[in-house]
C-alpha cells in the first residue's frame, strides 16, 4: 500500500494506547510498538482495504504483545499453560491480579499462600522455591498442585456468593451536618481502590449509593446507584462491568436533559491503579459505546493520569500539594493528587479517622477545579468536596463564584481564590 506510512501515522496514538495498556515498562512497550510497526510493514501487501487498517494493525499488535508475554513467562521458567490458567493476567502495570485474588489467598493455609506467592507473584521456579524453603523439589510440586486446586475451589465459592442482590440504601434529601477537625498525628498511607469520581471499587460484589449536595442549601441535587454486575473485557483488557443509574443528574451528565440516566462502565483494578476502559449510555435513543482506544472524547471525560493509567491506589504524602489551614500550594506539574493531612470527620453522628487527598489537576485537568477527598483507613470515601476557581466558566455564568456563593467556604490555592460548590457522600456513612 502506497499510503502505509500515512495510515500508520494516523493510527499511531491508538497503537500506543493499545500496547501501553498491556505492558508496564515503557522500554518494553516501545520495543513491542516498534516490532508491531515492523511486522505491519512487512505484511502491508496483505491488506487490500485501507478502511480496515486500524483493526488489522491492532490484530498485529495483539500478536506481538502475546509474543512478549510468552517470552517473559519462558524467561521466568513459568509453564505457559500455568501462566494462562492461574491467578494473574497481563495488565497495564505488568500482571493484573484477578478479581478477589487477595481475598481468596487470605482464606488459604500459610503453606498454600506461601507456595502460590513465590511461584506466581515472585516468579520463582519450582527449583528456586525448593532451595529457598529448604524442602525437596517433589514436595514443592505436590504443594503447588494442591494449592492451585484449593485456590480454584475457594475462588469459585466466593464468585457464587457475590451473585446475590442487596437493596441499596436511599440517601437523605438534606446533607447531614459535619465537622472536619485537623489532627496533629501524621497522615497514614492508604490503599484507595475506588473508581475516581464514582466512589465504587471495581470488584465483583461491590455496590453503593452516593449523592451530591449543593451549598449553602445542602439539598440533594443528584442521586446515583451503582453495582458491579459481572466480568468484562475490552480490547483484550480484563475488568468488570458497572451498572449505574443517575437520578436528576447534573447537566453535563444528563445526556440532553434526562432526569434519569442509565450508564454502564467497564473498569479495571490492578495492584497499582484503577481506571475506566469503556463507557456506554443512551443518547437520543441511540446507545453510544466509547472505549479507551477511541478519540479524545473518551479520554477527556474518563481518562486519568499519563497515558490514561488511571488514579493511583497506593497513596501517601508526596509533597506535591501542601496545605496550612485554607492556604494550599501545589507543584508545577501535571496530575497533582496528594495527601495533605490527617483529619477527623464527624458526620451523621459518626466519627471517622481520615486522610485528606487533594486533587488540583487530575480529576478535571485544566479546569481550575480543586477537590478534597477524605478517606478512611479502608480507603473508602467519607466525604468529597469540590471548589471552583473564582473565574471558573465565567463566560457561561457571567458572575464570579464569590458573587454567586458569597456565604460558601473559600480556599486560596497558589494565591488564587477557590469557592466551595458542592459535596458528595456515600451510603457507607449512614
Amino acid at each position: 500500500m502506497d499510503d502505509f506510512e500515512l495510515l500508520l501515522e494516523r493510527e499511531m496514538p491508538v497503537l500506543e494506547r493499545f500496547v501501553r495498556f498491556r505492558i508496564r515498562e515503557r522500554f518494553d512497550a516501545d520495543d513491542v510498538i516498534q516490532e508491531t510497526c515492523r511486522k505491519a510493514f512487512e505484511k502491508r501487501g496483505e491488506l487490500r482495504d485501507a478502511g480496515a487498517f486500524k483493526p488489522w494493525l491492532l490484530a498485529t499488535a495483539k500478536n506481538c504483545v502475546n509474543d512478549f508475554f510468552r517470552k517473559s513467562a519462558k524467561r521466568m521458567e513459568i509453564p505457559l499453560e500455568a501462566a494462562e490458567e492461574l491467578l494473574v493476567v497481563p495488565g497495564v502495570h505488568g500482571r493484573m491480579e484477578r478479581l478477589y485474588v487477595r481475598d481468596t489467598l487470605e482464606k488459604l493455609g500459610d503453606r498454600e499462600k506461601e507456595t502460590l506467592y513465590l511461584y506466581y507473584f515472585r516468579g520463582l521456579s519450582q527449583e528456586e522455591i525448593a532451595k529457598r524453603l529448604g524442602i525437596p523439589l517433589g514436595t514443592v510440586k505436590s504443594r503447588l498442585h494442591y494449592a492451585k486446586q484449593r485456590f480454584k475451589d475457594v475462588y469459585s465459592e466466593d464468585d457464587q456468593e457475590m451473585k446475590g442482590c442487596v437493596d441499596m440504601k436511599k440517601m437523605p434529601e438534606i446533607m447531614p451536618d459535619y465537622r472536619i477537625i485537623p489532627s496533629n498525628e501524621p497522615a497514614f498511607p492508604v490503599k484507595w481502590e475506588e473508581l475516581m469520581g464514582w466512589f465504587i471499587v471495581p470488584r465483583l460484589g461491590e455496590e453503593l449509593s452516593w449523592a451530591m449536595y449543593d451549598f449553602p442549601e445542602k439539598k440533594r441535587t443528584e442521586l446515583c446507584e451503582l453495582k458491579v454486575v459481572g466480568r468484562a473485557e475490552v480490547h483484550g483488557i480484563e475488568g468488570v462491568e458497572i451498572a449505574s443509574v443517575e437520578y436528576e443528574p447534573m447537566e453535563c451528565n444528563s445526556n440532553g436533559g434526562m432526569d434519569r440516566v442509565e450508564r454502564h462502565f467497564i473498569a479495571q483494578l490492578t495492584d497499582t491503579h484503577c481506571r475506566f476502559l469503556a463507557e456506554s449510555s443512551v443518547v437520543d435513543g441511540v446507545k453510544r459505546i466509547r472505549t479507551f482506544l477511541d478519540d479524545d472524547e473518551f479520554l477527556d471525560n474518563w481518562g486519568f493520569g499519563e497515558n490514561n493509567c488511571g488514579n493511583e491506589i497506593n497513596i501517601a504524602p508526596k509533597g506535591d500539594v501542601t496545605r496550612e489551614g485554607d492556604k494550599v500550594r501545589t507543584a508545577d506539574k501535571k496530575f497533582l493528587l496528594d495527601v495533605v493531612g490527617r483529619y477527623t470527620v464527624e458526620i451523621n453522628g459518626r466519627s471517622f479517622d481520615t486522610v485528606c487527598v487533594m486533587d488540583s489537576a487530575t480529576y478535571m485537568e485544566g479546569e481550575k477545579v480543586v477537590t478534597e477527598q477524605y478517606l478512611d483507613r479502608n480507603g473508602r470515601t467519607v466525604l468529597w468536596r469540590r471548589f471552583n476557581h473564582d473565574e471558573w466558566k465565567l463566560d457561561s455564568y457571567k458572575k464570579r463564584w464569590t458573587e454567586m456563593l458569597p456565604e460558601n467556604e473559600r480556599l486560596t490555592v497558589n494565591g488564587e481564590t477557590y469557592v466551595h460548590w458542592y459535596d458528595c457522600i456515600t451510603d457507607r456513612i449512614l
